[in-house]
């Protein structure tokens, strides 16, 4: 008598029913997986922080003084040849200018430091005739949670007048952290204080006259150097965000692309507002919240609930976006007489 042989295997019910729990257990795990990344990403832009905090400690230790947001060189002893098209004198930023206590002096030798960042002789090509090997990423400018939006100055240069060709992208290294330059006063009046613009930040000079002054010393930070900002996260500062979306267009005319993003230029340190974040379409409308609303003048990052930021004393911390803005000006103040703690 013949046998007949079954082929014995999985009916498709149930192979449907182990594909559906394999969804369901990768479903579970991704969000898991997403936040080990995040958190991977954090640590490594508190690092990058922490070395900033490092570098300005170490330029005041050869120094004795601390570069403040900006200085302008005195028209005496500004090169005349061939001339800056915009007309500044202003040097380089202060991040610049913390690039040799970061292993970047190479960077900074191949600049003429007696120009402004804004001279053709200190700009790429085709507008300049700096190497190209100058405008390489600074990898500890930038935080890796921070969308990867190129710092794309051709359209702002094209609509000034400058002879790049229009639609040319002109690409500077961007860097998501920054000094602050003023209080306005749209978010003093949130405190009790006078509807004005106050200059007395860690790296600002006073009422941002950076002819009479361009330096700081530690010993004018009066409220303590632990209890004084350094540096905050303004990230991706190119493309304008709002609330964790970016900001509709994507040219400077229509709204969407934003300045100020390049780790050399003196104007990242920003004048932090007082904001509603209420509205997309009116993302300066007056308020009293200042952290993760809008990223054109105030702290902002990509983090859940707040911002890393470097006090004065070489520390980081974290700044819940909640924070009340007493205690976020007290923070800011160098001399502010203030006695505060950051989770008020």
């Amino acid at each position: 008598m013949k046998k007949t042989m079954r082929m014995r295997g999985f009916t498709l019910v149930e192979l449907l029913v182990v594909i559906a729990i394999i969804g369901i257990l990768v479903g579970l795990l991704l969000p898991a997986v997403q936040a080990a990344r995040e958190a991977a990403r954090r640590m490594s832009c508190s690092n990058n922080l922490k070395q900033l905090g490092l570098a300005i400690h170490n330029h005041e230790s050869a120094y004795k003084y601390i570069p403040a947001w900006g200085k302008v060189i005195p028209a005496a002893q500004y090169p005349t040849s061939p001339g800056n098209p915009f007309g500044d004198r202003a040097t380089f930023g202060v991040l610049f200018q913390l690039l040799p206590y970061m292993e970047g002096n190479n960077i900074v030798q191949l600049f003429d430091l007696r120009r402004s960042y804004l001279d053709p002789i200190n700009m790429p090509a085709p507008l300049g005739t700096a190497p190209a090997q100058a405008f390489a990423r600074v990898p500890v400018f930038i935080c890796p949670s921070t969308p990867d939006v190129p710092s794309d100055y051709g359209p702002y240069l094209t609509q000034v007048g400058l002879p790049l060709p229009a639609g040319t992208p002109y690409i500077l290294p961007r860097t998501d952290y920054t000094p602050i330059r003023a209080i306005r006063g749209s978010l003093n009046v949130c405190a009790g204080l006078p509807n004005s613009t106050t200059h007395n930040a860690m790296m600002s000079v006073p009422n941002g006259n950076t002819e009479l002054k361009n330096t700081v010393k530690f010993g004018e930070v009066s409220d303590g150097l632990s209890n004084t900002i350094c540096f905050v996260e303004q990230a991706g500062k190119q493309k304008r965000f709002f609330r964790g979306r970016p900001f509709p267009g994507s040219t400077l005319l229509d709204g969407g692309l934003g300045l100020n993003s390049f780790y050399g230029d003196v104007n990242i340190a920003r004048e932090i507002r007082g904001l509603s974040g209420a509205d997309i379409t009116a993302p300066t409308q007056a308020g009293c919240t200042a952290i993760n609303v809008y990223n054109e003048d105030n702290p902002y990052s990509f983090h859940t609930g707040g911002i890393q930021i470097v006090r004065g004393d070489g520390s980081v911390g974290f700044l819940s976006q909640n924070l009340n803005s007493p205690v976020l000006i007290a923070l800011i103040t160098r001399n502010g007489a203030e006695s505060v703690a950051e989770d008020q």
